[in-house]
């Protein structure tokens, strides 16, 4: 399997435009954007244009207009993302991370419950 590639955070939100609708063109992609992000059409096209050299994305050519395809899988590149912020952040060491999470959220019971027994599930692994 061949290497994800590493997607900045720009890059991030155009990809998960066409996670969610694939199939868009550049126009469409600069539509659904308008009013998340303060970008020009100009400054889209360029992020698509680099996910399209990182193999981010994939294209199929219809007349004048190219329609965007993601060439990579969300739940991998979510995954990746994941790993990387854990090694990054926390030295790759779960635990504390887990713990700065669940000191500064506010947990339900129900929300407790549920994490005693996925833990309890991975102990049982």
């Amino acid at each position: 399997m061949r290497r994800l590639p590493r997607i900045s955070d720009a890059e991030w939100l155009v990809i998960q435009v066409l996670w969610s609708r694939p199939g868009l063109t550049a126009d469409e992609v600069v539509e659904a954007l308008k009013g998340k992000v303060a970008w020009s059409a100009r400054t889209i096209r360029t992020l698509l244009n680099r996910l399209l050299q990182k193999k981010a994305l994939k294209y199929e050519k219809e007349g004048r207009k190219y329609r965007y395809f993601p060439a990579v899988n969300q739940e991998q590149c979510i995954r990746q993302e994941r790993r990387s912020f854990v090694q990054r952040v926390y030295g790759g060491t779960i635990a504390p991370m887990l713990a700065a999470f669940i000191d500064d959220a506010r947990l339900s019971p129900e929300d407790i419950k549920e994490l005693k027994r996925m833990l309890d599930r991975k102990d049982k692994r």
